[in-house]
């Protein structure tokens, strides 16, 4: 089991909304679909597209380069080019702290 670190203040992110964060040495989009917060790896599989510039909507966030498209909540891939998914952390709040773990 990894350590939980602050990644951001819930203020810190709107509804809609993704914000790149390094925690250690992992560069992590920390996404707020309606207000719960899911962490990917900031980082397409396809070409290495930073994910946090891409458009988040609902739970899926799209790469800005070719649009690849992956889902927020399980990593998945839900449109190409990308075949290979992107890794997911787990994420709790404590007060007013988005934590994710690592």
């Amino acid at each position: 089991m990894g350590e939980f670190i602050t990644a951001a203040k819930i203020s810190d992110l709107a509804v809609g909304r993704v914000k790149s964060c390094r925690l250690g040495n992992k560069r992590i989009a920390l996404c707020n679909v309606d207000g719960e917060f899911f962490a990917i790896e900031d980082e397409c599989t396809h070409d290495k597209g930073p994910l946090d510039q891409g458009e988040l909507e609902d739970d899926e966030i799209e790469c800005p380069r070719h649009g690849a498209r992956f889902n927020v909540r399980t990593g998945a891939v839900t449109s190409m080019p990308a075949v290979v998914p992107v890794g997911t952390y787990k994420v709790r709040i404590k007060g007013d702290e988005v934590q994710v773990e690592v």
